[in-house]
Order: C-alpha cells, then sequence, then structure tokens
C-alpha cells in the first residue's frame, strides 16, 4: 500500500444557523454544517473526509468566523477546493477564506480564544428583517447595571452555574476577558471574548445579564452565584437565533 499525502487545510466559513441542527455532524439527519462540509469534500475528493470545527455552534446559531480543518490527498489548490465547495454548499453556507497548514494544527485544540456576540432587540415596535438573528425583547433594559454585573463575571472564574452540560467530568474554569454591552439604535448588543465558552454559557450569561437589567436580580448576586456553581440560581436560556459565533483566534 503507498503511502499517501495527506494536506491539512484550514478553512474559516459563515453560515446562517435559522434552518441548520448545529454544527455536529447526526446520525439522524443530513443538516448540520458539519455534515454538509463532509459530504460536499467527500464527493470532491472520493475520501471520506472529516472536517474538525473550532467548537460546536448550536442549532439555530450563526457564525461570521468559523474555523475547521480538514485533512485530505489531492493536488487541487486551495483556491480550486473553495471554489468547489461554494459552488455546492447551500446559500446559507459559505467559505470565505482557506490555507494550506501544518499537518499538526488542529481548528479546536489551537484555538486560544473566541468572540462570540448576542443581539437584543430592545423595542415595542417588532423587527420584520432581523428577525432571525436577534431576540426581540420589548421592557426596557438598565445598561449601567448589565455592565455593572458583568464586571463580575470578567477574569478567571468557574463558570459551572452557567452551562446546561450537568454531566461533564471537564473543567467548567474559563477565563473572559471582556464584557462588552453597547446600545445601538434599537439594539442592546453584548459581545464576550475569552479562552473558550461551555455549553450554553454565552446565553445563560445573557440571560442572566437581562435579568439584572430588567431589575429581577441585583448586579452584585454575579459574585455568590460564581461561588455557588448551581445551574438553577443563574438565568434564562435566551434564544439561540441572537447569538453568532465573530472569531476565533488562534496564537
Amino acid at each position: 500500500m503507498r503511502n499517501r499525502k495527506l494536506r491539512n487545510f484550514r478553512i474559516v466559513l459563515q453560515y446562517e444557523g435559522t434552518r441548520f441542527q448545529g454544527w455536529q455532524r447526526q446520525d439522524s439527519t443530513e443538516n448540520t454544517i458539519q455534515g454538509k462540509l463532509e459530504a460536499i469534500l467527500s464527493k470532491m475528493t472520493g475520501q471520506q473526509i472529516q472536517v474538525d470545527g473550532s467548537g460546536r455552534t448550536d442549532a439555530g446559531v450563526h457564525a461570521y468566523g468559523q474555523v475547521a480543518n480538514f485533512h485530505m490527498e489531492t493536488k487541487r489548490s486551495a483556491a480550486e477546493i473553495m471554489e468547489y465547495m461554494n459552488q455546492f454548499l447551500p446559500e446559507d453556507i459559505r467559505v470565505i477564506q482557506i490555507k494550506e497548514v501544518a499537518e499538526r494544527f488542529h481548528s479546536r485544540l489551537n484555538a486560544v480564544g473566541k468572540t462570540y456576540r448576542y443581539r437584543i432587540w430592545n423595542s415595542g415596535m417588532p423587527t420584520v428583517f432581523e428577525r432571525r438573528y436577534v431576540y426581540e425583547l420589548p421592557q426596557k433594559l438598565d445598561l449601567d447595571e448589565m455592565r455593572y454585573a458583568a464586571a463580575y463575571l470578567v477574569g478567571k472564574h468557574d463558570f459551572k452555574a452557567f452551562t446546561s452540560n450537568k454531566r461533564s467530568k471537564k473543567s467548567t474554569v474559563r477565563t473572559i476577558d471582556e464584557i462588552l454591552i453597547e446600545q445601538q439604535g434599537n439594539e442592546v448588543v453584548l459581545t464576550y471574548s475569552g479562552d473558550g465558552f461551555l455549553y450554553h454559557m454565552v446565553r445563560i450569561l445573557t440571560g442572566t445579564l437581562i435579568e439584572v437589567g430588567l431589575g429581577q436580580r441585583r448586579a452584585d448576586s454575579m459574585e455568590r452565584l460564581l461561588q455557588s456553581g448551581k445551574r438553577e440560581d443563574a438565568g434564562m436560556l435566551v434564544p439561540a437565533k441572537g447569538l453568532a459565533l465573530m472569531e476565533v483566534r488562534y496564537d
């Protein structure tokens, strides 16, 4: 059996997550981001291609800068692979960058940071054109109180209270570098940057901060919440459609 020369390609892709069942390939459906990518690459090469993403976005979550990589034996250039993929991908998934990288590069294991954005439509007037990308919340939010609460969450903490995954034995300690809370017209935009995020973490953090903004919990209760580690003490899980993965960072 001859030795195969496998090349490693890193891609950056964008997708509108509305109609997909999340990133991760599933046996019960072909309608996942990973599944679509693997099907097209396997068709192109006649090989069974595995695509590794930087993380698993949930059903309905969008991405402006998801990163993935895959190994394959091919004579095609990176540009030709990207052109082929975009020709056959559905319109709500697009590869926007591709390059050949070192064999040992792994999009998830080598990632050192990520940025997520959550959009809230904070108006009593519904939005027609943005409805698939925002959480509509008509009650006015106290952004100063939300920022005060967010300050407690910045830094290295155990975020066990902010994940829906109760069975995982992996560490729930993460570092959040920054939480920005900005008013942009009728929108309130929360931007989270950190070294990594747990399952549902950004959506639960956002739900908790919203409750502060609505006067349903005190800003300084964040400190006790981090210490308790109990999911039931944290806020609601906000809808997936307001969330987008903006950027994945590497050394």
